[in-house]
């Protein structure tokens, strides 16, 4: 199995205890996942130290505010490094509203350009607010559909309605769930992870948040993508072993990592 998303630089632990507690439960590659500047260069050097760890780039939307040309270039340096496989977590947040929705939309299309010059996946945040004038999930997908031609997409943390799972599937886009697709209220992440074609499905922790059920309100970490897996492969009603072979093939397919 592999965690395609996690924040292993936030747990404010032994970064290489978490990796052997996951290598023990068979996660065999992580990927940790910038937010900005400086989370960014944490997630590059855990990269670096760890042969198990892959790292993302990016600037996620509610660390967007400021967001300018000295911003994008040193990003744009950080995604061209080996270890580096993908380019986010970028998208838009109207939820929290964390930084000004220009400056989020700005973040996000540059990061899309970024990634199609550094041909490397970009991985999408998108959370909604109430309200029609939050919809930032058909806001996403919209921008996606028009500007991220020939550039893979990652739906980190699937969070659209279950009928929203055909229009990513139609522009091939990976649609990964977290550990909140077990808890007990969440039927529609189960029935949207059900209806993701096999070649697009991922599952990821979003460590040190999102803990599955049985450890919810802990902290995260790699370790517990096994238990999100396997509630995942009872919902589209298949074996945990080939939801297992399904995921590593599709995480080698979008993130082109070795080792």
């Amino acid at each position: 199995m592999v965690d395609t998303h996690s924040h292993i630089g936030l747990r404010g632990d032994d970064a290489a205890a978490v990796v052997r507690r996951a290598a023990a439960v068979g996660v065999e590659r992580i990927l940790t996942v910038g937010l900005d500047e400086e989370t960014n260069r944490s997630a590059v050097a855990l990269a670096r130290e760890h042969g198990a760890v892959f790292a993302s780039v990016g600037r996620h939307p509610n660390s967007a505010k400021g967001w300018d040309p000295t911003a994008r270039a040193d990003l744009r340096a950080l995604a061209e490094r080996p270890e580096v496989v993908a380019v986010g977590e970028s998208g838009l947040d109207y939820f929290r509203n964390g930084a000004p929705r220009d400056d989020q939309l700005r973040a996000f299309r540059d990061q899309i350009e970024i990634a199609r010059e550094v041909v490397k996946p970009v991985v999408i945040h998108v959370r909604s607010g109430d309200g029609p004038d939050r919809d930032a999930v058909s806001e996403c997908f919209d921008l996606l559909a028009a500007e991220a031609d020939g550039v893979a997409v990652v739906m980190h943390c699937f969070s659209a309605p279950p009928e929203r799972v055909a229009d990513a599937a139609r522009h091939g886009w990976f649609c990964s769930f977290a550990g909140n697709a077990t808890y007990p209220q969440a039927q529609a992440l189960r029935d949207a992870a059900r209806l993701v074609p096999d070649e697009l499905i991922l599952v990821e922790t979003d460590s040190p948040y999102l803990a599955p059920q049985s450890r919810r309100g802990k902290p995260n970490e790699p370790a517990f993508v096994v238990e999100t897996a396997r509630q995942v492969a009872a919902a589209r009603g298949e074996a945990y072993e080939e939801l297992e072979r399904l995921v590593t093939a599709n995480a080698q397919r979008a993130f082109k990592w070795h080792g």
